[in-house]
C-alpha cells in the first residue's frame, strides 16, 4: 500500500495562544487531584474495566519524519465504542450515590447519552435522554437499546438541553451534563476527571515522553480532562494543539481573544460531537492557558481519513474510527506538511505525538457512508 500522505492537507485556521502559561497548580486547582484520583480508582474497579488500546502509527511516523505517533483507540471501551463511555456513566455513579430511585436525565447529540443511560442501566435507576431532531435515528436506537426514555425536541442541541433542564427542574430529576452553566459546574468537573483516566492508561502503556498531544474539541470536555490528567500525571508537558470543525472553532476564537467567544453555526460539521459553538465554562478555565496552538479544519478530508485508518494505511492496525477521530490524522498530517507548523510546533525526528481516536462507529450508518466515500477516494489516489 503506498499513498502520498499530502493528499490529506486542507485546513482553515491555525492561531498560537498568546496567552499560553500551563500552571499545574492552576489546573489542578480546577480539577483537583483527589476528585482525578477517585475517578480513575473507581472506574478501573468497574467489572468489564480494562485500558484501551494505545497504537503505534508507523507508516505515518516514518513518512512525516517523526519518531512515534501515538494512537488511543477508544473505540474499544466499554463496548460503546467512545471516550464518552469514561464521562456520563461515572457521573451517573457519583450523582445517584448509591440510590435507585433517582432519574438521572441529560441532553445530548449521540456518545454522551449513551454513557449516561449505559450507567444508568448498569446501576438499575431510570434514565431520561433528551435529542434534537438532528440526532440521527441510529444514535437515538442505541440509547433506547439501554433502556433509556429517548425525548426528541424541536430544534438544535440548545434546544434540548433548554427542554432537559425545564423537565427536569418540573420532575426532581438529576441532571448529568457534561456542559457547565452557572450554579453547574461539579458534575461537568465528574465527566472531566473521567476523560483524565486515559492519561493516567498511558502513562503506563508507553516508556516514552509525550512530546505533542491533538486534542479534538467540543465545548472542550475532553480536552480540558485530557490537559488535567496531562498535569496530574505527565512527568513532563507536552505541546498541546487543539483541533476544530473551521465552522464551529468556538475554542480557537476564544483563545485567538483571550475571553469566552460564541460562535454562530452555519452549517454543522459532518463532526457531530465536534460541531459546538461555545466553550464550556469549567473547561474553559483549564484551556485559555494550558494550550499552544489551535488548528480548525473543514470537512473534505473526513472521508479519506476514515478509509485510510480502516485499512491500516497509517500503522499494523487497521482502526475503526469515527468522524471525530479523524481529524486527530488529519490535524497531524496538515501540520507536518506545512514547512512554516511544522516548524513552529518542533515536529521533527524527536517528537512522540499522542492522539485520541476517540470513537469508533457509534453511528454505525454514517460510518458505513464516509467510509464507502473515502474508499472510493482512496482508489482515486493511488
Amino acid at each position: 500500500m503506498s499513498i502520498d500522505y499530502r493528499h490529506i492537507k486542507k485546513y482553515s485556521s491555525f492561531i498560537k495562544n498568546k496567552n499560553y502559561s500551563f500552571s499545574r497548580e492552576k489546573i489542578l486547582n480546577v480539577l483537583d487531584k483527589n476528585t482525578i484520583d477517585k475517578a480513575y480508582n473507581t472506574i478501573s474497579n468497574w467489572e468489564t474495566y480494562k485500558p484501551t488500546p494505545l497504537l503505534n502509527l508507523k507508516k505515518l511516523s516514518k513518512n512525516l519524519g517523526l519518531k512515534n505517533i501515538f494512537y488511543k483507540d477508544e473505540s474499544k471501551r466499554f463496548g460503546l465504542k467512545s471516550f464518552k463511555a469514561l464521562g456520563g456513566a461515572y457521573a451517573v455513579e457519583q450523582v445517584s450515590a448509591g440510590n435507585k430511585n433517582v432519574v438521572v436525565s441529560t441532553a445530548t447529540a449521540g456518545n454522551h447519552g449513551k454513557s449516561v443511560a449505559w450507567g444508568a442501566k448498569r446501576l438499575g435507576i431510570a434514565c431520561k435522554i433528551f435529542i434534537s431532531e438532528f440526532v440521527s435515528d441510529t444514535r437515538a436506537d442505541e440509547m433506547r437499546k439501554l433502556g433509556a426514555d429517548v425525548v426528541q425536541v424541536k430544534g438544535n442541541y440548545e434546544n434540548s438541553l433548554n427542554e432537559c433542564i425545564k423537565q427536569s427542574e418540573k420532575n426532581g430529576w438529576e441532571i448529568v451534563q457534561d456542559v457547565a452553566w452557572d450554579n453547574y459546574l461539579t458534575v461537568p468537573k465528574l465527566t472531566m476527571a473521567g476523560y483524565s483516566v486515559m492519561i493516567e492508561e498511558i502513562s503506563k502503556q508507553t516508556n516514552q515522553y509525550i512530546t505533542h498531544i491533538f486534542l479534538q474539541a467540543g465545548v472542550g470536555g475532553m480536552a480540558s480532562g485530557v490537559i488535567a490528567g496531562v498535569a496530574r500525571y505527565f512527568k513532563r508537558i507536552p505541546k498541546i494543539i487543539v483541533i476544530e470543525p473551521e465552522n464551529a472553532d468556538c475554542v480557537l476564537k476564544s483563545i485567538d481573544v483571550g475571553k469566552l467567544t460564541k460562535v454562530e453555526i452555519e452549517k454543522e460539521s459532518i463532526m457531530g460531537g465536534m460541531s459546538c459553538g461555545e466553550v464550556s465554562l469549567v473547561p474553559w478555565q483549564i484551556l485559555k492557558n494550558s494550550v499552544n496552538n489551535c488548528l480548525s479544519i473543514p470537512d473534505d478530508d473526513i472521508p479519506l481519513s476514515v478509509a485510510m485508518l480502516a485499512k491500516g494505511y497509517f500503522g499494523d492496525d487497521k482502526i475503526i474510527a469515527g468522524e471525530c477521530s479523524a481529524p486527530a490524522v488529519i490535524s497531524l498530517n496538515v501540520s507536518c506538511n506545512n514547512g512554516e507548523i511544522k516548524k513552529d510546533l518542533e515536529l521533527d525526528m524527536n517528537a512522540n505525538v499522542l492522539l485520541i481516536g476517540c470513537e469508533g462507529d457509534t453511528d454505525i450508518k454514517l460510518y458505513n457512508k464516509l467510509l464507502s466515500k473515502g474508499s472510493e477516494k482512496l482508489s482515486n489516489v493511488q
